[in-house]
């Protein structure tokens, strides 16, 4: 079994930073691909971000190419997302959920999710 748990999140001004990170315990994930959703209030959850179980690969939502980066560190069995360039529509909490190998865009094909961390970009 996988526990995800995020932290990071927080209250920015628009065009601020943030760096969320997503620890996993129980077992190694360093055969799981991570990826990162999102859900804004009365929204449903938006796929964000994915990187496979070996890095070869990483994956991103358009609205967010360029301004968020996901990478992973094997050793500590964390996926980071830099958010950078935040915008007011970016407000929503954001989730990493982990699923063997390679990822989708697909939130139902995730078998593990953590709890969840709130972002709140002000403009």
């Amino acid at each position: 079994q996988v526990q995800l748990a995020e932290s990071g999140g927080g209250s920015v001004q628009a065009g601020g930073s943030l760096r969320l990170s997503c620890v996993a315990s129980g077992r190694s994930v360093s055969n799981y691909a991570i990826a990162w959703f999102r859900q804004a209030p009365g929204k449903e959850r938006d796929y964000v971000a994915s990187v496979d179980w070996n890095g070869s690969k990483v994956d991103y939502e358009n609205n967010v190419k360029g301004r968020f980066t996901i990478s992973r560190d094997h050793g500590k069995n964390t996926v980071f997302l830099q958010l950078a360039g935040l915008k007011p529509e970016d407000t929503a909490v954001y989730y990493c959920a982990a699923r063997s190998l390679w990822a989708t865009r697909i939130a139902a094909e995730y078998a593990f999710w953590g709890q969840g961390t709130q972002v709140t970009v002000s403009s």
